[in-house]
Order: C-alpha cells, then sequence, then structure tokens
C-alpha cells in the first residue's frame, strides 16, 4: 500500500519509519526546502521515552540531550529570586528527556531517508477519494494516486482543513501568546536557563551548550485580535508591544528578534476533534489531538500516536476502516489525558496579576529549601507522570524481511527527491 505523509517534522518521520517496518510504501511531502533546523526544547517522558528505544534511536536522543543543569528564577525587576537544579525547573522525572525539536527532526529524518520518498518544497493543494485510493493534486508536482493519506503537519494543519474543514472548528485558544527566537548568547548561559516571571509575562532564556546563541521565550495574554500567522512584521510589532517597558535583558532581546532566522509565533491553543479521521484521510499528532506546548507533551504524543497508527494499520492489512478505528481507541484516553494538563499548565504559566507573581516568586525561593520538598515536587509531578504513562503500547510485529536497509522509493522524474 502506497501511504502519502504530509508533514516532515517530527510526527511524519517517526510514522514513516514504523509504516516502512511493516511493509508500506512511504511519501513524505513538506512544503519547507528541506529539513527545518532549530525551533525550541521539546520533552521526552513515559512510554514516548520507549517508543524512541523501540525505533533505535534512544541513544542518539540521550547523546543529543539539552542536559540543562538547572536555572535561576528571577522577579519582574531582574532581581534573582531563586537558584533551582534540573529536576524543578524542567519538573522531569528520572529518565525523561529534552532536546532540541530541529535535533529530534534531524534524527528522524537521518533513520527514514533512505526508506522513504522525500518530497521538499512541496505542498498538497486537493483531495478526492476515486478508484479505492485517493487522488491528489500538489502546488508544484503531478498529480498521484494513494492509497491512504496523512496529516501530520502540525497545529495549522493543511490536510485537516482539506479533509475536515476549517481550521477555527477545531482549534481552542488557551488565551497565551509564544514567542520563540534565537538571540546572541551575552548572558553566557551554559546549559542552564533563566526565567523572569511578572504580572502576565514571562520571559525564558536558555542555552543547550557554550555557544554563542541562546534561545529566548515569550509568553504573554494572547491579543484581542488574531495576528495573521504569515505576517512576520505584525507578529513582531505585538510581541514588542506586550513587552515594551520591561527592564532586565528584555530591551535587548527584543532588540535581537528583527535579525531572528528562526522567529516562531503562535497562541498557545489545543485541537479537539470528535474523529481523526475521514474517509482515507487521517490525522496525527498535533494536527489531531496537539495539546499545545504548555503541556510539555505533544512531541512525546506524536511519537506514541505514529507507532500506533503505524502498528494498527498493520494489524488490519490496511484495511482503514478497521485500523482507523483502532487508533483511536488507543489513543482517545491518552490523547484527554494530556489535554488535560495542558490547560491546567496554561493557567500556571504566566501569573495574571502583581499579586500572584509575587506568590509565585516566594514559593519558587522557598521551594528548595522546604522540609516537604519532595512531596511537593510529587504533587507537580504526579499528574504529569500519570499523562505521560497514560496508555499501554501494544506489541505489532514487523513485515516478513524487514530490515532497516530496505532500498529507498525512488521519487519519480517529475517529483525529485532533493
Amino acid at each position: 500500500m502506497k501511504v502519502l505523509i504530509s508533514g516532515a517534522s517530527v510526527a511524519g518521520p517517526a510514522l514513516a519509519y514504523w509504516l516502512r517496518r511493516h511493509g508500506f510504501a512511504v511519501t513524505v511531502v513538506e512544503r519547507a526546502a528541506g529539513p527545518r533546523p532549530g525551533g525550541y526544547k521539546v520533552d521526552l517522558r513515559g512510554v514516548a521515552v520507549e517508543v524512541a528505544r523501540r525505533m533505535g534511536v534512544l541513544d542518539e536522543v540521550r547523546r543529543r540531550s539539552t542536559d540543562i543543569r538547572g536555572g535561576t528564577w528571577l522577579n519582574g525587576a531582574g532581581k534573582t529570586i531563586a537558584t533551582l537544579g534540573p529536576d524543578m525547573i524542567g519538573f522531569r522525572d528520572p529518565g525523561d528527556l529534552e532536546i532540541m525539536r530541529g535535533d529530534l527532526a534531524e534524527i528522524l529524518h537521518d533513520l527514514t531517508r533512505d526508506e522513504a520518498e522525500y518530497v521538499f518544497g512541496d505542498a498538497i493543494t486537493s483531495l478526492t477519494d476515486a478508484d479505492g485510493g485517493t487522488r491528489v493534486t500538489f502546488q508544484n508536482a503531478a498529480p498521484r494516486t494513494f492509497d491512504l493519506v496523512v496529516g501530520a503537519d502540525g497545529l495549522h494543519s493543511g490536510i485537516r482543513a482539506l479533509a475536515f474543514g476549517p481550521e477555527s472548528q477545531f482549534t481552542h485558544s488557551l488565551g497565551l501568546g509564544v514567542a520563540v527566537f534565537g538571540v546572541p548568547g551575552n548572558l553566557d548561559l551554559d546549559r542552564w536557563e533563566m526565567v523572569l516571571s511578572a504580572a502576565g509575562h514571562v520571559v525564558n532564556v536558555y542555552s543547550v551548550g557554550a555557544a554563542a546563541e541562546a534561545k529566548a521565550q515569550f509568553f504573554f495574554p494572547a491579543p484581542s485580535r488574531p495576528v495573521d500567522r504569515h505576517d512576520v512584521a505584525a507578529q513582531q510589532r505585538v510581541v514588542a508591544e506586550a513587552f515594551a517597558g520591561h527592564g532586565w535583558e528584555v530591551p535587548r532581546l527584543l532588540a535581537a528578534m528583527p535579525a531572528a532566522s528562526d522567529f516562531y509565533y503562535d497562541t498557545l491553543a489545543q485541537v479537539r476533534m470528535d474523529s481523526w479521521s475521514r474517509g482515507r484521510a487521517v490525522l496525527l499528532g498535533d494536527a489531531a489531538y496537539c495539546p499545545s506546548p504548555a503541556s510539555g507533551q505533544g512531541t512525546g504524543m506524536a511519537l506514541v500516536g505514529a507507532y500506533v497508527l503505524a502498528g494498527e494499520l498493520a494489524a488490519a492489512q490496511g484495511d482503514h476502516r478497521v485500523a482507523f478505528a483502532r487508533y483511536e481507541q488507543e489513543m482517545r484516553e491518552f490523547v484527554e489525558l494530556n489535554q488535560r494538563l495542558g490547560r491546567t499548565a496554561a493557567k500556571g504559566m504566566v501569573p495574571a496579576s502583581r499579586s500572584r507573581a509575587r506568590l509565585q516568586g516566594l514559593m519558587m525561593r522557598m521551594a528548595p529549601h522546604m522540609p516537604g520538598k519532595a512531596r511537593m515536587m510529587e504533587a507537580i509531578m504526579k499528574p504529569i507522570r500519570e499523562a505521560a504513562n497514560g496508555i499501554q503500547l501494544p506489541d505489532y510485529p514487523a513485515a516478513a524481511g524487514w530490515s532497516r536497509q530496505s532500498p529507498q522509493v525512488k521519487a519519480p522524474a517529475n517529483m525529485p527527491n532533493p
């Protein structure tokens, strides 16, 4: 069977790996000109770590871990409130991993580039069911027919829009805006974070090595009027206006924003859908069930979802109606747990008032020294741990004769594989 996947970040290449393992022919199409570097740091927890192990990439993920050593918590004036260890700054259990999104995407692309057909610099423009398959048209390439089409193309999924309808039907804002971009490493951060928390605003700056560049993240109440997600200048104006007048390093960080090649802006939002499939099209990862970055679980859910979707297609011998129903049945409770975690986390990410910011700062100052620190951490970690382990992974046997050295599916002449 021929499967077309839209999206080559994390969910798409992970699904490509598992589909090839089960004997499917795979094409991955990506709007960007090539694998996208950069991005922010992402977490792998619980069952997602086990999926990475089953894929054979766990050692490489560990090798490229951010290895954050700790962090400094600051008040709105930039005064140090507390120095925190890696467990408290990242709320991670032993065995949980943190890696830059671009590094994980590169690992997964390298894992699959010789086994799946990758087509960069193109996008799907229409889907039409015909003759037992789906006729697909592209912006640049000639039309082709596939047995199945998977939207692994993120929060603003093009496949979801084509197969299900407008994005507004499925996305739900959590009330916060976020901007992330690279900045000069003037703070000499080496695997260290600095978090400034003030009423209605949070700034997080970190570096994953003794490099010249760091990453800056800005969280703030989302503007009442949506910002065009294709208008970078308008997005940067919104961020600059939201943080105008803030002290510490904020003016310098904002000054670096226009020159940043990796600028990212969006509203923290969740995708909630009654069904993740329609006909021969199915959604995966953020396209289907984005929990928002507040949950810290989007990447892990993408890996787990890819494993389950491919496994169920193999178990159903390609019968997509059976496989898609089983995929939703296996994943639904796991998704709901993690989306609930995302909603709860978003409410506490940014203090709503000065009094809340002062209380938060007091708690962060006291936390490392409190006699009940272990109990406090357990109360925080319990819902995170339960969400990260909220599914029991089925065992799906590989196709007979499968090996990681399977020959690459070659692209036709009119659809080059860069």
